[in-house]
C-alpha cells in the first residue's frame, strides 16, 4: 500500500492535536500534507461520503464567498469538547462549525469602522472590500485569527468566538490580503493589487506582547505592483519568509522586486534574497507573473528547497538558502513548459495557487500540481487517466540527480479532468482536489464570469497512480473562487460560492 510517512521537515513549529488542520495547506510551509492523518486510505475511499452540508448566513460579493476552511481538534464549546471546522465570510461573518453534525458551534461578526475609498479597482472581485484571507489558529492560546475588511487583526476564542485579542490595525483598510500564517508568536499575510492604495509586499505582526504589537513590512514596489497574490499568503520555513511577486518593475535599488521569488527574514522582514526568472522580460510582457501562485517549502537530500510555479507552467526547484544562486538567476532545476501552450495570461491556464508536497514510505519526496487547461502537446507521463481538457493534477517524483547531485523532477503521473483544479492535499496515499467549475477567463470582468460556471467535484485520486478512487458527483450546490481544502480527524472539508461548507467521510459502521 502506498503511504506517507512524517517528516521532520515538514512540521509546523508549534504544537498542534491530531485533528489539527490550522492554516491554509496544513502547516507554514504550506505542504498541503497532512501527515498525522491515518483514518483515510485508498483501500477504503469506496465508503467515502458527503457526511453533511451547511448553509452559512453569510451574503457572497461578486466571486468572493467564504475563505478556504481550518480546524482545530478537542475545542471546549457549550456543547462539550469537539471538533470545530472554521470559515470566514467576505462580508465580515465568522463561523465555527462542529465537524460531527455540521450545526453552529458560535458565530460572529466583525464590523469595519470605515468606508473603501474608490481607487482603481476597489469594489471589483480584484478588491472586493472584504475579509479575504483564510484565518489561522493558534493551539498555544485557542485562538482564531482573522483580519477584518479594514486591516484590523483579530483574535476569537475557538470555543465561542468572544475576543481574545483585542483588534488591532495590521494592514491598510480594504486591502486584498492573502491567506494568513503563524510563526514565532507573529502573523503574517500579504498583499496583492493595490487595493486601498497598499503597497505590494509581505506584512507581520508580532503579538508576544498584546499590548505592545510591532508591525513591520516588507515592501517590494513603489507602486500597485508586485503584488503576492498566491493562495498561501506568506510560505514559511527555516527562518524565512517567501513568496511569489507579480508584474512590473525589477530594480533592486530602487526596492522594485517584481516576477520573482523573494525572501525575506521572519524575525525582521529584512529582504534577504531573490530568484529572477531569466525570462522575466517576457513573463512581464505576457502577464505570465509568478504572483498567481505561492511557492511551497521543503527538504531532501539534505538540502531545504522551495518549488514555485505559475501561469507559464513552468516549475523551478530553487536552493531555499540560496535563491538563484550567486546571480540570482539559476535555479537548481527548471521543468520544460508543462501547459498553458500558447501562454494565455488570464483565463486560468497554467499553475494557479499552489502547489502541494509529500514523502512516501520509502522516503521519495513528491509534488502535485494543479494545472489550469490541458498539458502541452508532447508532454508525455507514465500514467495517465484520460484526456484532460480543462485542468489535470500532475504528479512528480523529486529526485536527485546522479551526476549533478540536484533535485529534477521526474513525471509520475497526470489524472483525469479537473475543470479548473484547486491546490490539492494528500492524505495518507490518498490526493483530494476540487474541481471548481469556474469560469476564470476575465475578460468582460466579474459579470461574465458569473456565467458558464459548473458545480465544484470533490475528487480523490490514488497518490501513486492518479486513478480516481472517489467523485462527489451532484454533492456541491455550485461553483467556486480561489478557496481550498482541510481535512480532520478523517473528513475533508470544503465551500461553494452560495456560501455552504460541506463535510465529506467515511461512512459509518454497521453491527
Amino acid at each position: 500500500m502506498f503511504k506517507f510517512i512524517v517528516a521532520a521537515l515538514f512540521l509546523a513549529p508549534f504544537t498542534t492535536h491530531a485533528a489539527d488542520w490550522l492554516t491554509f495547506a496544513h502547516d507554514p510551509q504550506r505542504t498541503g500534507w497532512a501527515a498525522e492523518e491515518r483514518t483515510i486510505a485508498p483501500s477504503n475511499m469506496s465508503d467515502f461520503e458527503l457526511k453533511w452540508k451547511s448553509k452559512m448566513k453569510s451574503e457572497n460579493y461578486s466571486l468572493s464567498a467564504l475563505t478556504a476552511p481550518v480546524v482545530a481538534g478537542a475545542v471546549s464549546t457549550v456543547h462539550g469538547i469537539k471538533n470545530v471546522v472554521y470559515v470566514a465570510g467576505v462580508d465580515g461573518n465568522v463561523f465555527g462549525i462542529e465537524t460531527d453534525t455540521g450545526e453552529l458551534a458560535w458565530t460572529r461578526n466583525i464590523p469595519t469602522h470605515t468606508t473603501a475609498k474608490k481607487y482603481a479597482y476597489q469594489g471589483t472581485f480584484l478588491c472586493p472590500n472584504g475579509i479575504t484571507a483564510t484565518p489561522v489558529i493558534d493551539r498555544r492560546t485557542n485562538t482564531l485569527y482573522v483580519v477584518s475588511g479594514d486591516g484590523m487583526l483579530y483574535g476569537l476564542d475557538l470555543g465561542t468566538g468572544a475576543s481574545r485579542f483585542a483588534p488591532m490595525q495590521f494592514v491598510t483598510p480594504f486591502s486584498k490580503m492573502q491567506s494568513l500564517n503563524l510563526v514565532d508568536d507573529k502573523i503574517f499575510t500579504t498583499l496583492a493589487q493595490g487595493c486601498g492604495a497598499a503597497l505590494s509586499g509581505i506584512y507581520s505582526i508580532d503579538i508576544k506582547n498584546p499590548h505592545h504589537p510591532v508591525v513591520r513590512q516588507a515592501l517590494l514596489s513603489n507602486t500597485n505592483t508586485a503584488g503576492l497574490w498566491g493562495r498561501g499568503g506568506a510560505v514559511i520555513g527555516n527562518g524565512r519568509v517567501y513568496g511569489n511577486t507579480a508584474d512590473g518593475k525589477f530594480d533592486t535599488i530602487a526596492g522594485d522586486y517584481s516576477n520573482t521569488v523573494i525572501a525575506a527574514s521572519v524575525s525582521d522582514l529584512d529582504v534577504v534574497d531573490y530568484y529572477l526568472p531569466p525570462n522575466w522580460v517576457y513573463l512581464d510582457k505576457k502577464d505570465l507573473d509568478l504572483g498567481a501562485g505561492s511557492p511551497v517549502f521543503f527538504g531532501m537530500g539534505g538540502r531545504n528547497l522551495l518549488a514555485s510555479a505559475s501561469k507559464e507552467a513552468v516549475i523551478y526547484l530553487l536552493d531555499a538558502d540560496s535563491l538563484g544562486g550567486k546571480d540570482h538567476q539559476t535555479s537548481l532545476y527548471s521543468s520544460p513548459k508543462l501547459g498553458n501552450g500558447d501562454d494565455q495570461c488570464c483565463s486560468g491556464l497554467g499553475i494557479w495557487g499552489a502547489m502541494s508536497t509529500a514523502r512516501d514510505s520509502d522516503g521519495k519526496t513528491w509534488l502535485f500540481a494543479p494545472m489550469g487547461g490541458p498539458p502541452v502537446k508532447g508532454l508525455q507521463f507514465p500514467i495517465t487517466n484520460g484526456e484532460t481538457p480543462h485542468g489535470s493534477i500532475m504528479a512528480f517524483r523529486v529526485l536527485e540527480d546522479l551526476k549533478t547531485q540536484k533535485p529534477v523532477l521526474e513525471p509520475a503521473w497526470i489524472s483525469g479532468d479537473f475543470n479548473i483544479p484547486d491546490p490539492p492535499i494528500i492524505v495518507n496515499g490518498v490526493v483530494f482536489a476540487l474541481a471548481t467549475g469556474e469560469n476564470a477567463v476575465q475578460k468582460g470582468g466579474a459579470e461574465k464570469r458569473l456565467l458558464n460556471t459548473q458545480p465544484a467535484i470533490l475528487r480523490a485520486l490514488d497518490a501513486k497512480t492518479g486513478k480516481e478512487l472517489f467523485n462527489s458527483g451532484t454533492a456541491f450546490e455550485t461553483w467556486v473562487h480561489f478557496s481550498g481544502l482541510a481535512v480532520s480527524d478523517g473528513r475533508v472539508f470544503a465551500v461553494d460560492h452560495n456560501s455552504n461548507v460541506y463535510c465529506f467521510g467515511l461512512k459509518a459502521k454497521t453491527n
